[in-house]
């Protein structure tokens, strides 16, 4: 097979070879063909008894290399030191005709950087990972993705005994800020040297840099990071996604959506939402994530110091987080209410105006996010305020007055648009379906009495999530009270 293990062929400094620890009667949960097609892999890998071997940590294709790499980081602000891959197993690079794809196993068993876990996975944990990463890739979110889901008999002690699982993964590479911050904070010479091929390694076979920047290709490297998180973040935001744990060591360095834990999308629209159960300071509510990706981008930014020597260059990299952000915030929002991204200020002003009202007024009502701007996408089209689909949005607020009056001024900027093209606008950018907390956790009990079926349903739902699909509107209703007492943890 069409192996190759380039990250491994570093040398042992950033990763040690370990094989995944078996286990009992495994069998799938859920399988994802057509990514599989996507990627060029060989249909039969999902298909038989030996793919389910190797992805549950059974068995190995000649030429695979399983490792685990070595990184450092801050988590919660705060410096943790060395980590590494304690539940996460590369299983190499696999080339198809097409491209080359990195495939990583989470949950297959202790790795040297374990610490004091058991490198395991439970079912709960591995079915949001699974649902969620596939959820952002329908929404156009850069995420890694999940090829499957498997499961076996074996239970895991967390609060409680849980059912083990492994989620095969898949991502150009794995390589995260606390790659980088791990190799900066070994002094001397050898990590100097470790540092630069690991940035090397990292710019010729991953990143295309904008040489445009600076003739310093560590900062070309750098900036390139700044653009593509800032744009990563504003997506985020622009759908209520909250991470929940946006340590370094949980950060892309292709500005993907990494390690699905206790991420959540919004229910009501509270700026101040805190998804993290184990996040009793709120560093990671939903309004500081914008703020967080730019400290983790400075201290990657700390990390490359050595081989970029020039500290203005370096913070002019990073300022253009600020604009970046911005700018991809602001338009991704205005499509949200099917407006261009002005083209003078005086314009973008105004606009920004109006839809900071609008959110003040969401956030004073905690406006269910999702189907408010669903509903609003649908209103727009007609003309007069009082028609159905207008009403269907009023009804979302108790405070009538104010939400008049800013429909009034946003029915006002409307008329300036051609209807239909705003509305078909607002409809590819607000999604009728995202994986909330509660439509996952119903998937979840299910599949843990052995029935797997909503996992499907969930998973090919969120595959077309602004698509209509009539036959599932039930999944796009306000929440249950229950859901309002689901808590969601680092473990989770």
């Amino acid at each position: 097979m069409n192996w190759i293990n380039r990250f491994a062929e570093l040398g042992p400094g950033y990763s040690t070879k370990v094989l995944p620890s078996p286990v009992p009667q495994a069998f799938w949960v859920s399988r994802n063909f057509e990514l599989s097609e996507t990627l060029g892999l060989p249909p039969a890998w999902l298909m038989g008894d030996e793919g389910l071997a190797v992805f549950s940590g059974n068995g190995a294709w000649e030429g695979m290399a399983p490792s685990a790499s070595v990184y450092s980081g801050h988590q919660f602000g705060q410096w943790a030191g060395q980590l590494g891959d304690g539940r996460a197993l590369s299983l190499g690079e696999y080339q198809s005709p097409s491209r080359t794809i990195e495939i990583q196993l989470k949950g297959a068993g202790k790795t040297p950087f374990s610490r004091m876990g058991d490198g395991r996975a439970v079912l709960r944990s591995s079915i949001r990972e699974f649902l969620c990463s596939e959820a952002m890739a329908g929404l156009g979110i850069p995420s890694t993705r999940a090829l499957c889901l498997t499961s076996s008999p074996l239970k895991v002690l967390r609060e409680e005994l849980e059912t083990a699982a492994i989620v095969t993964r898949t991502a150009p590479s794995f390589i995260r800020f606390g790659h980088f911050e791990h190799f900066a904070n070994n002094v001397g010479s050898e990590g100097f040297q470790a540092l630069k091929n690991l940035a090397d390694f990292t710019r010729q076979n991953f990143l295309q840099t904008n040489d445009e920047f600076s003739d310093n290709p560590y900062a070309n490297m750098l900036h390139t990071v700044t653009v593509k998180t800032a744009d990563l973040v504003a997506q985020w935001q622009a759908v209520g996604f909250c991470h929940g744990v946006m340590n370094t060591d949980n950060m892309s360095i292709l500005g993907l959506t990494i390690d699905y834990g206790p991420f959540q999308f919004l229910d009501g629209f509270n700026p101040l939402h805190i998804c993290n159960h184990s996040d009793h300071q709120g560093r990671y509510a939903y309004n500081r994530q914008p703020q967080v990706a730019y400290w983790n981008l400075f201290c990657l930014a700390q990390a490359l110091m050595p081989l970029i020597e020039d500290q203005d260059l370096a913070m002019r990299a990073l300022e253009d987080y600020k604009s970046r952000y911005a700018d991809a915030w602001l338009s991704k929002f205005l499509n949200k209410l099917g407006l261009p991204f002005p083209a003078d200020s005086s314009s973008r002003a105004s606009d920004l105006g109006l839809l900071n009202e609008l959110l003040d007024i969401l956030a004073k009502e905690q406006v269910d996010f999702t189907i408010f701007w669903r509903r609003l996408s649908h209103a727009v089209s007609e003309r007069a305020a009082e028609h159905a689909s207008w009403q269907h949005v009023s009804e979302l607020f108790l405070d009538q007055s104010a939400w008049k009056s800013w429909q009034l001024k946003y029915v006002q900027r409307l008329a300036l648009m051609d209807h239909l093209i705003s509305q078909q606008t607002m409809l590819l950018a607000n999604p009728k379906y995202v994986l909330r907390n509660h439509l996952a956790e119903a998937a979840i009990q299910k599949s843990k009495l052995g029935d797997h079926s909503e996992v499907e349903t969930l998973f090919k739902l969120l595959k077309s999530p602004f698509d209509e699909q009539p036959e599932f509107d039930h999944y796009a209703n306000l929440p249950p009270a229950w859901a309002a007492d689901i808590e969601i943890s680092c473990s989770s």
